[in-house]
């Protein structure tokens, strides 16, 4: 594989033209979009749209002349196809720690005789941090049980009310197989709940067809909407009915506007909202929705699959000696959208990667994290960013005092 093979790669590429869409800085290969979008161009124009004719012109009047007290739903509306559900099973707010917390005491009620929280031990932070928390809220009678991937089926019984998972591993792209494990805990009577975090808007997804329970998932990453985007949450229309959020706020409220001193709970995911939407968020958002909805999921997952196996290649035809171990699976089927490197001196790596206008990311202990996202990726992008890591491994320009400081973000 050489440059001239990559650069042929990106002239017959049919997604090469949407790298234009995005604002990317000059001379750097981004490999983090796993971790945080670039911003779509459309959102600059729209958010000024935001702020000079509606929050300037119109002021509060602009809940309902522009019809921000909508705007979770259409963004919601938007996201729903790319998660093969149907929009009133779909509502955007709030965080995805915040939306976990509130499904995963939903789930608790929905199976009130059983007091098992079920996750493996190499779920990401938050999941585990929000379970414990929760379990500790509701004292004794609840309890979080972590045990290893390979022992989750096993796991399965009837104390368990929720598997809680991530679609994709958030160190390695280990990808589950959501069909087969959520069919596995409703034979066992429990709920499902995926954090579709590093999935949305890089996977084709199903929940309808694989009936999934309940799903949580952010906006910033392969969905573009900027740091700190509002977050989503799905509950089938199968548990509509009974869904028994355990944090309410007026949003949440049947009639906000009636001021009733009385909770009632809005139809469906309506009662998940909480409190005032965040239009600058969300309007930065539905512009990131809306360029992968154009897009279209299925040609940017098939793109991803080929940058991904160019990268694997590379690294092995270039990189061996070096003590780089590829710790995502091999065959594509069962990774995301990114491939990880295990190496003792990682961290260092990759910030020497970023000075050198290479920006993947680090994962404790030992985890170099590089992100595929097809959408502005080029073929050779991925050869440059191979032959960038080979060069600083060669002249060891990692090794220095500068690059071994641990920053806050990682």
């Amino acid at each position: 594989m050489t440059r001239e093979d990559a650069l042929a790669l990106d002239t017959v590429d049919p997604l090469a033209g949407s790298r234009e869409g995005f604002i990317l800085p000059q001379g750097t290969i981004y490999l983090d979009g796993n971790s945080l979008g670039p911003p779509p161009r459309a959102v600059v124009p729209r958010i000024l749209e935001v702020m000079d004719l509606e929050w300037g012109g119109d002021l509060v009047r602009s809940w309902t002349a522009h019809e921000w007290m909508d705007l979770p739903e259409r963004v919601a509306t938007k996201i729903a196809p790319l998660l093969g559900a149907s929009p009133e099973e779909v509502v955007v707010a709030d965080s995805t720690s915040v939306n976990l917390f509130k499904l995963l005491g939903a789930a608790l009620r929905l199976r009130p005789k059983r007091k098992v929280l079920l996750s493996e031990k190499e779920n990401f932070g938050t999941d585990l941090y929000v379970a414990q928390g929760l379990a500790r809220l509701l004292g004794e009678e609840v309890s979080l049980r972590v045990v290893e991937r390979s022992d989750l089926v096993r796991e399965l019984d009837d104390d368990v009310a929720v598997l809680m998972l991530t679609h994709v591993d958030f160190r390695t792209g280990a990808l589950h197989d959501m069909g087969k494990l959520t069919s596995a805990a409703h034979e066992k009577g429990a709920l499902v709940l995926w954090d579709l975090a590093h999935s949305a808007g890089a996977l084709p997804l199903d929940l309808s067809r694989d009936m999934v329970d309940l799903a949580v998932g952010c906006g910033y990453k392969y969905l573009n909407g900027g740091p700190g985007a509002p977050a989503f949450a799905f509950v089938s229309s199968r548990h509509h009915e009974a869904l028994d959020s355990p944090l309410w706020g007026w949003m949440g409220h049947e009639a906000p506007f009636d001021f009733d001193p009385d909770y009632r709970p809005a139809k469906g995911t309506g009662r998940l909202r909480v409190g005032t939407p965040p239009i600058l968020s969300l309007a930065a958002l539905e512009c990131g929705v809306e360029k992968i909805v154009e897009l279209g999921v299925d040609r940017l997952r098939a793109k991803s699959i080929g940058l991904g196996e160019l990268f694997i290649e590379l690294v092995e035809q270039n990189l061996g000696g070096h003590g780089f171990e590829i710790v995502s699976p091999r065959q594509p089927e069962n990774r995301g959208s990114q491939v990880s490197l295990r190496h003792h001196d990682g961290y260092a790596i990759v910030q020497a990667l970023i000075a050198e206008g290479v920006i993947g990311d680090f994962r404790a202990p030992d985890i170099l994290r590089f992100g595929f996202a097809p959408a502005y990726l080029r073929y050779v992008d991925v050869f440059d960013a191979v032959a960038i890591l080979g060069g600083i491994m060669e002249e060891s320009t990692w090794d220095s005092p500068e690059f071994r400081k641990r920053a806050k973000v990682t």
